[in-house]
């Protein structure tokens, strides 16, 4: 449980830290924008999903404002640390039964959700970054190590 919400902690700073770097562009870049609103709403979906509740009228994909982003930023991580203080690591192999966005079944443990939200997320980010240097911006330094330095 302690790695996992160390990832979570990590998820948050590295939320933050992209958010930061966007708020003071000269101007928005909408692939930007579009890519970082995608995280936000796919770790809704999935604790939506991880509660058992039915996640089919969420976005995954949608033009979320800047403003927009940072409630929803803020808004994951207290739902996320809210979940995870509850749970406890027998919990963790608990099999979750969900519907994908396309209606498909499928059924995985709590663990290995909460470990693809986490990856999918910094996978995401680093696209951001590549974005951000490609328009001559300096890429977020995101690096675990660095967040636990």
């Amino acid at each position: 449980m302690e790695t996992i919400r160390n990832m979570y902690e990590h998820l948050h700073w590295s939320n933050t830290r992209i958010l930061e770097t966007l708020q003071n562009m000269e101007s928005e870049n909408e692939q930007i924008n579009r890519l970082f609103s995608h995280i936000l709403l796919a770790e809704q979906v999935w604790l939506t999903r991880l509660k058992g509740s039915d996640s089919s009228n969420l976005p995954i994909w949608a033009d979320v404002s800047l403003e927009s982003c940072v409630e929803l930023a803020n808004q994951n991580n207290q739902n996320y640390k809210n979940f995870l203080s509850r749970l406890i690591d027998p919990a963790l192999e608990q099999i979750v039964s969900y519907r994908n966005s396309k209606g498909v079944e499928f059924n995985n443990s709590i663990r290995d959700i909460l470990t693809h939200v986490a990856l999918h997320g910094q996978y995401h980010r680093g696209q951001i970054n590549q974005l951000l240097r490609a328009n001559d911006i300096e890429p977020v330094i995101l690096d675990y190590i660095i967040f636990r330095r």
